[in-house]
């Protein structure tokens, strides 16, 4: 090892340079780093240390975890940088236009992201380590720059991780593979409490972590963030620059200086010997990343990536036979992590400049296709306030549209330009703001791929995402009233209530009947529509009426009450007759039953969709969920549940007998909700009918595709070999999907719905049930990249179904309604399979 490397890791204590009281992480806790993993609330020790020696940093908690960790951030600069915090944080907003005015400072901000991923477990003791050499050796770097260090993202999933390795870690470790330390169980530890990738989850902040820690984030938007991550045992380290695909918004600026950082690092790796790889694997696309959105928000943003993860513990023999131990990851990342900052000093004036360049451009001359997007948001208040509280997260400006103009733009729901005439309480979205790469980011209605070899999925525009109709324009508008969310009108108690009425839209809706039902207030809904009093109600409006309730005290007052909490109107109508359609005590009109739900979890499934469906019975739908580990199904009693979910996953580990029981039940009455791969569990077990094909001719089409790929690839050159394979993949891309909203899978929907396909499940219609969400035309792909041989067999395809089976119901979703909790439009569906469908 390089002597001056050597010297800065080992950290010697008696350094004159060194503060007198502050203890080096060695000092503090005992032991060298990479001894030994260090604890939760060890770090979080060390870190109040350090605030409560050094009078110029400043440790804040800001927020906790789903288990009430601490979330935290230490911000460290030079004593007299320290005593304008507050001056350089606004300067820092000035400059990107979000705060008028003139900075006053040239403090550049560098953010170092910690340990995102809880079992890539090295990144929170190297940011110790540099904690420590930038308050003792680098002092003269403080005068120049603000850092600002997130000791752990994520730890609810380090500490699952960390306990487990402190259980069945050998004394000394075992470098072997195949040791149980170096094997953890399922879930592992990579992500959060509700088995969430957070490092997926920078844009759309479904979890609490994410929430508090872009709240910060936006409050500095620093110029440059390292995401710091590990990967594959064998793997050599990466760092920037980045692989292609970038997005084609990226300034040359963040990419030529994403080359600069690469070089400074290498010069330290090379003295080294340590092997690197860089402009392979990891691209800047997706903008959900610890590297893209900080991207897409004018800073330098990178993920550095450590070999090693969950896979690696104190020490492991890698395919070359050397022993990786936890020390040398900690060296490695220590290296680029002071090397970022060395960089972040040395150019501080350019990387300034460049950053207000970035937001000046957004807000005086914005590049891109589209200059502005119109939601028409005016159909839906309910997705109208949602989206704009997520924009307001963002920082993304938007305002009203003025009504009664006829403009021309992309429509996205048939991909066509068109003319439309805007309407009260649309929404406009100018490219013309600060935020203005960030907004073209989320909203452009297909994401140009400079490369179809990606890391992650290839599509996520807003506007399909919530279900709601937009256009893109090539024209600059000017901005409108800031729009106001409407003020919800409370319900009052009415008298000679025969029943309320509920339309039902939104996931809102589903919540308030969560509520209900957790209630013991029994209620219908419609499967015909109706009128009453001159308003029209579609199918799907819930029923609640008196003489169901007749033994709940304070009937309409609980009612009532509780529709006030979920702010959703209700329409008190005093008599069962209708004036058109079915009346209340109609057949039509249907009593839904209190559901018991259990889900399949553990070793099996696949945790991260598992995950979210257990998250969003939690935290967002409200309702009870049973996990039922695959562990011990063999003896579970299926009889008290009436609905079973079977997300995502192998299902590997059960055997015969636990398929057969799950075949039975459904006969017996119950309702499966099977998701993804858990249709190929079923095909392969002969539950339910799904097929592969609708035809005898088209199972011949398809296997002549099938061989001509095989013999493309038989043909082709090794160099190859990566694009021919997603030639039959979709890493995630939206296709327009036909709905049949007369079914109960789909109330609350219109005629088509928009699916983001992560995967290349093909299967046929149904025969003996009912296609409610089909890919039916050739040119139903509407955005990101799918391979040919997936576009091929899509059309007349299936993508969700219900069928009858026995006395029970099977609900088929070939595409998972719940991905990353963020795809708004599929929640409600999921809502339907649960509570109406099979009633």
């Amino acid at each position: 090892m390089n002597k001056t490397i050597l010297f800065l890791f080992v950290f010697i204590a008696f350094s004159p340079r060194l503060q007198a009281q502050l203890q080096s992480p060695e000092t503090f806790l005992g032991y060298s780093l990479g001894e030994q993993f260090t604890r939760h609330h060890q770090v979080m020790g060390y870190y109040r240390h350090v605030a409560s020696e050094v009078p110029h940093v400043r440790f804040i908690e800001y927020g906790k975890t789903y288990e009430q960790r601490e979330l935290t951030l230490l911000f460290i600069s030079s004593p007299e940088n320290m005593e304008k915090l507050e001056t350089i944080r606004t300067d820092n907003l000035k400059r990107a236009g979000i705060l008028e005015g003139t900075p006053e400072l040239n403090i550049p901000i560098i953010w170092l992201s910690y340990n995102v991923h809880g079992n890539e477990s090295v990144s929170t003791e190297a940011g110790m380590a540099t904690t420590y050499e930038l308050l003792t050796n680098r002092k003269e770097w403080l005068k120049e720059a603000m850092v600002v260090i997130d000791p752990c993202i994520n730890p609810d999933g380090r500490e699952r991780y960390v306990n487990f390795y402190w259980q069945y870690g050998n004394q000394p470790y075992d470098p072997d593979p195949q040791a149980l330390e170096l094997n953890e169980p399922w879930p592992r530890g990579r992500a959060n409490h509700y088995l969430f990738d957070l490092n997926r989850d920078w844009a759309w902040q479904s979890q609490i972590e994410s929430q508090h820690r872009i709240k910060q984030y936006n409050q500095w938007l620093p110029q440059i963030h390292v995401d710091f991550h590990e990967q594959g045992v064998n793997s050599p380290y990466y760092f920037a620059p980045a692989a292609k695909p970038y997005h084609e918004l990226i300034s040359p600026w963040q990419r030529d200086f994403q080359i600069a950082l690469g070089k400074n690092h290498a010069k330290y790796f090379d003295q080294e010997n340590w092997f690197y790889f860089t402009k392979q694997r990891f691209d800047l696309l997706y903008p959900s990343y610890g590297d893209t959105y900080p991207t897409y928000n004018g800073a330098i943003g990178m993920t550095y990536e450590q070999g090693g993860s969950g896979r690696a513990g104190l020490g492991v023999i890698t395919l070359e036979g050397d022993t990786l131990t936890l020390k040398d990851r900690i060296a490695h990342h220590y290296t680029t992590g002071i090397s970022t900052v060395e960089m972040g000093v040395k150019a501080k004036d350019k990387l300034l400049g460049e950053f207000e360049a970035f937001f000046k451009t957004g807000t005086e001359n914005p590049s891109g296709r589209y200059k502005a997007f119109i939601l028409k948001t005016s159909r839906d208040e309910d997705k109208r306030k949602d989206l704009m509280a997520w924009l307001d997260v963002q920082g993304i400006k938007y305002s009203n549209a003025e009504a009664g103009k006829k403009l021309s733009g992309f429509r996205y729901s048939n991909g066509r330009q068109e003319s439309f005439t805007t309407e009260s309480n649309d929404l406009l979205i100018s490219t013309k703001q600060p935020k203005s790469v960030l907004a073209q980011v989320f909203f452009e209605p297909k994401t140009a791929l400079e490369d179809s070899l990606t890391y992650d999925i290839t599509a996520w525009s807003l506007p399909y995402a919530y279900g709601i109709e937009a256009y893109a324009l090539q024209n600059v508008l000017g901005s409108g009233a800031q729009p106001v969310a409407g003020a919800f009108v409370a319900n009052e108690s009415p008298e000679d209530t025969y029943a309320f009425l509920l339309p039902w839209n939104n996931l809102k809706d589903a919540r308030l009947l969560a509520d209900l039902l957790k209630s013991d207030i029994k209620v219908r809904f419609s499967e015909e529509p109706f009128t009453y009093g001159g308003t029209a109600f579609e199918r799907g409006t819930l029923v609640i009426a008196e003489r169901d309730n007749e033994y709940v005290a304070d009937f309409e007052a609980k009612v009532v009450a509780l529709a006030n909490q979920h702010e959703r109107t209700l329409y008190p109508v005093a008599t069962g007759f209708a004036d058109n359609g079915p009346d209340l005590g109609s057949s039509d009109i249907v009593y839904l039953e209190k559901p018991s739900i259990a889900l399949m979890f553990g070793e099996g499934t696949y945790s991260l969709d598992a995950g979210a469906t257990w998250h969003f019975f939690e935290q967002q739908l409200g309702f009870p969920v049973t996990l039922l580990g695959l562990d011990y199904f063999n003896q579970v009693d299926l009889s008290p549940y009436d609905v079973l979910v079977m997300q995502s996953g192998s299902y590997s580990n059960l055997g015969s007998s636990d398929l057969g029981k799950i075949k039975d039940w459904v006969r017996n009455g119950g309702k499966l909700i099977a998701v993804q791969n858990a249709l190929e569990v079923l095909q392969d077990n002969e539950i339910g009918s799904l097929s592969l094909f609708n035809s005898d001719e088209e199972k011949s089409k398809f296997e002549s595709l099938d061989k001509k790929k095989k013999e493309d690839r038989e043909t082709l050159a090794y160099a190859d070999r990566a694009r021919a394979y997603i030639q039959g993949e979709v890493p995630g891309a939206i296709f327009r999907t036909t709905i049949d909203n007369t079914h109960p899978l789909a109330f609350g929907y219109d005629n088509t719905y928009f699916s983001l396909k992560t995967d290349n499940l093909r299967y046929g219609y149904l025969d003996n049930g009912w296609n409610v969400g089909i890919i039916d035309g050739d040119d139903d792909l509407v955005s990101g990249f799918a391979g040919k041989f997936v576009r091929d067999k899509a059309p007349q395809s299936l993508v969700f179904g219900h069928e009858s089976y026995g006395g029970g119901d099977i609900v088929y979703m070939v595409d998972n309604p719940l991905f990353r909790a963020f795809w708004y439009d599929g929640k409600l569906l999921f809502c339907n399979a649960l509570f109406f469908v099979g009633q």
